[in-house]
């Protein structure tokens, strides 16, 4: 995809993405056999729901439909939310990932696994899990020192939150 195809799109489509309160967070244009697939990346603070996605890609089809930026050839319309395992690369992304696990790649070489605490403008507050039945300690990162980062996947992730129990549920009613 040319710089100019990817600016008129992302021009296009940010005023559709932006009525809806998300951020327009990926734009990509693949080849796909005979097709290709332009995959629209969106997000917010809460997260995007299904019902969004089906919605935005609805208005997205209209007016891609009414202008040429596509052009002749086929393509396939994909409107999506990023992955449980999405890569951290703005400011809002880190707010986002705040009490989730981060896998980050060090600009000075090296790797850290850390649960984000807490952003502010310069960086992370992060709590570096113990290793064989240490304590956890807390470290500062300045965005500076972070080559990629990217949100860990936890399949067994201890809530420290009091959750809801049906009790409190009731007494709210």
């Amino acid at each position: 995809m040319s710089t100019t195809q990817s600016e008129r799109l992302r021009e296009l489509l940010a005023p559709l993405v932006d009525a809806r309160e998300l951020d327009l967070e990926e734009v990509e244009v693949t080849p796909a056999g005979k097709r290709r697939v332009l995959r629209i990346v969106v997000d917010s603070d809460d997260g995007v729901q299904l019902d969004e996605c089906a919605e935005l890609s609805r208005e997205v089809s209209a007016k891609l439909d009414e202008t040429d930026v596509m052009g002749g050839a086929p393509y396939v319309l994909e409107v999506t939310s990023p992955g449980a395992d999405r890569p951290l690369t703005q400011h809002r992304h880190y707010v986002r990932a705040t009490g989730r696990l981060m896998r980050a790649q060090l600009t000075e070489g090296g790797e850290l696994v850390a649960r984000i605490l807490s952003v502010d403008e310069d960086g992370l507050d992060l709590e570096v899990p113990g290793v064989k039945g240490r304590k956890p300690t807390a470290r500062r990162l300045a965005f500076g020192e972070i080559a990629k980062a990217r949100v860990e996947i936890e399949f067994n992730r201890k809530v420290a939150e009091k959750t809801e129990t049906s009790d409190d549920i009731q007494e709210e009613a």
